[in-house]
């Protein structure tokens, strides 16, 4: 298998893609949507919610954190996570562009 040239795109498409590859499991949209639901820091609850194995909800939340579409703060002994605002409002920005860019064309193949 090949590797990625992440070097020949610009920042802000590895960063998109870094994001999209995060939120690119069932799993993790659905953790996202309680995040969003609950409009507020979750802690420890998730595991009850979607009958994952906490090691299972810990990596995935690792990987929404990476992305930086998470946050986590420390709160006695569990980490509490919610939704990092300004990077889903400016990944929410990109995807709007990105769908607006397209307008239907008759004449396509």
């Amino acid at each position: 298998m090949g590797t990625t040239k992440t070097e020949i795109f610009t920042a802000e498409q590895n960063r998109l893609a870094k994001q999209l590859k995060a939120i690119a499991h069932p799993a993790r949209i659905a953790i996202l949507q309680e995040l969003i639901r609950a409009e507020a820091c979750i802690c420890g609850e998730l595991v009850s919610e979607f009958g994952l194995a906490q090691a299972t909800i810990s990596q995935h939340l690792k990987e929404l954190k990476n992305a930086g579409l998470i946050q986590g703060n420390i709160e006695g002994t569990s980490v509490c996570y919610c939704i990092e605002p300004r990077a889903w409002k400016k990944l929410q920005k990109e995807m709007s562009k990105l769908f607006a860019s397209y307008t239907d064309r008759d004449n396509c193949c």
